[in-house]
């Protein structure tokens, strides 16, 4: 498809119901683990069986909340538990890459919380080992698995757009500083760029691939932390993504992509669950795409679970949609750009 379509068809993705079910396992209970829960349990088929604290009093807190079975005292019992097929990371960054090869050494398969690792260095770890047990591993990058961004995915594969010139889209938030937090502690792998900025990295390498030229500027919070960032990342067919993240401040949570034929303007939080506008640059013609499902904000970790249960179901042990190279060539990016501003992966 060249021309501008008359209509949008429909976006092809998993259904949250109806599907393969899998008996899922959550490491580390607090309020993104407690949001994943409760988009299982309400949109989905998929059930936790067991949640895991090093502090078992906590874990039997969390269980009540949220309706699940068992609860342990330490990550070492939940990866022990036969009735378990697939453990969910929700620790802070820092400890992803310990408690992702504990679960993986323990047979399970292993989805972990955006960033999969601090760096990319660890990421090939957490491939190399999960290849060589043949379970299968992917970051939680929720946004990847909308109906929203399966449509965007087709009209790019379609070249309604034509060629791809630019890229834009941002993600800031005002954050209250506390430098034992997990935000702007360095020891947990604080920062923007590895917590709020890898959302617009990854729609870049989404929409054009992984650059082969990244430009980074910033300023660093008092902790040391990347604390501000602008990068403009290019490609070798010319296209170029401008992208921001900040700790400081709140921004639109925007994204565009323009191309030569036409642009889409994504609903804002383009993180999130939501629509899209296509715009044409030959005439006045416009599309809107709204996403009349009641799955809202969080609410939306449903979906890449139920993608999950499916490709694990088709015998994969990566997602064609997220692979693990994928997630690493977008912290290669992170990478680069937290040198660029001062702060070493």
């Amino acid at each position: 498809m060249s021309l501008f379509p008359t209509t949008l068809p429909e976006p092809d993705f998993t259904p949250l119901r109806g599907g393969p079910v899998l008996r899922w396992g959550v490491l580390a209970p607090g309020r993104i683990a407690g949001g994943f829960v409760w988009a299982l349990h309400h949109h989905t088929g998929q059930r936790v069986h067991a949640v895991a604290s090093r502090d078992l009093e906590r874990a039997r807190g969390f269980a009540a909340k949220y309706g699940v079975p068992r609860a342990y005292g330490s990550y070492e019992e939940l990866v022990a538990d036969p009735g378990i097929d697939i453990v969910y990371v929700a620790s802070p960054h820092s400890e992803h890459k310990r408690q992702a090869l504990l679960a993986i050494a323990a047979g399970k398969h292993v989805l972990v919380e955006k960033p999969l690792a601090l760096n990319a260095a660890e990421a090939r770890e957490i491939a190399g080992a999960a290849r060589a047990a043949r379970v299968f591993a992917m970051e939680a990058m929720w946004s990847r698995f909308f109906p929203r961004t399966a449509l965007l995915g087709r009209l790019l594969r379609d070249g309604v757009l034509g060629d791809i010139r630019l890229v834009t889209a941002d993600f800031g938030g005002r954050f209250d500083f506390d430098p034992e937090g997990r935000i702007f502690n360095p020891a947990l792998g604080g920062g923007a760029l590895l917590d709020i900025g890898i959302y617009p990295i990854w729609f870049a390498h989404f929409v054009l691939g992984a650059p082969t030229r990244v430009l980074a500027t910033g300023e660093l919070a008092q902790t040391g932390v990347d604390g501000q960032s602008a990068l403009v990342l290019s490609t070798d067919t010319n296209a170029q993504a401008l992208l921001h993240t900040t700790l400081f401040a709140n921004t639109p949570i925007q994204a565009a992509v323009s191309g030569t034929l036409a642009r889409i303007h994504v609903d804002a939080p383009f993180i999130a669950p939501g629509g899209f506008t296509l715009i044409s640059h030959t005439s006045d013609a416009r599309l809107h795409w709204n996403d009349s499902s009641d799955v809202r904000e969080s609410e939306g970790l449903a979906y890449q679970a139920s993608a999950v249960a499916q490709h694990i179901a088709d015998g994969l042990t990566e997602s064609p949609l997220h692979p693990l190279d994928f997630t690493i060539a977008v912290l290669e990016t992170i990478d680069t750009a937290r040198r660029q501003v001062g702060y070493p992966p």
